[in-house]
């Protein structure tokens, strides 16, 4: 197994320890009726968070070797970009600056909608999940708009499906459509292949096996 799939395989089992890996039977925002559910909102104490954000600051450590500084989008990303920031100084000795935004634009102090280091060079976007939706298409916008350029997008999760007429998913999308690199702590084949491996967990592949049939990319990604 190589060091990346090992990664994923212990971030996987994390994910299950910590609650935030469940399987049964959930109803997405998309309306699809998904046999497994990650939420990285569990991720809600101070070792948990510190755990989370070492698995982030060792992927970013490997796969992006130039200077870049990190952002996280209000609000889930705000936790996020701290904590990674504090995991590669503590773990890599990379002093990265970061910064997020608010939800609102602040009329007084220092005003404006931007907190943290100023926003310049290569930033990295850090977050939970990844939809083609707006979310990433306003964190894109802001960057550019202070002259600095988003150069990649680090999230948890790839569920591997298609969202989109083409049939992309939604990293495909963002990567396409913003010209970003899109890295992953684990993604749903893996997820299939952790749990072929754990006799306690193997009797859910039928139901994850038939939701990608259904939803899965015809193309598996590269």
């Amino acid at each position: 197994m190589s060091q990346a799939n090992e990664r994923e395989h212990a971030f996987l089992q994390f994910a299950l320890e910590t609650g935030v890996l469940r399987f049964g039977e959930f109803t997405l925002k998309s309306g699809r009726v998904s046999p497994y559910f990650f939420n990285a909102g569990l991720f809600n104490s101070g070792a948990k968070l510190s755990r989370l954000a070492a698995f982030y600051a060792a992927a970013l450590a490997e796969l992006e070797p130039e200077p870049f500084m990190l952002f996280g989008p209000a609000y889930k990303g705000i936790p996020l970009a701290s904590a990674t920031a504090a995991a590669l100084d503590d773990h890599h000795q990379r002093d990265v600056p970061f910064a997020f935004n608010r939800k609102e634009v602040k009329d007084h102090g220092e005003g404006g909608q931007l907190v943290g280091a100023p926003l310049e060079g290569d930033v990295v976007i850090v977050d939970d999940v990844i939809t083609a939706g707006t979310s990433i298409r306003e964190s894109v916008d802001l960057i550019h708009l202070a002259g600095a350029r988003a150069a990649a997008v680090m999230i948890a999760l790839d569920r591997e499906e298609a969202v989109t007429e083409e049939g992309d998913s939604a990293i495909a999308y963002v990567a396409k459509t913003y010209g970003l690199r899109v890295h992953t702590l684990a993604r749903f084949s893996t997820l299939l292949e952790f749990l072929s491996d754990r006799r306690d967990l193997a009797a859910h592949l039928d139901a994850l096996r038939r939701y990608q049939a259904q939803y899965g990319l015809t193309t598996p990604p590269e």
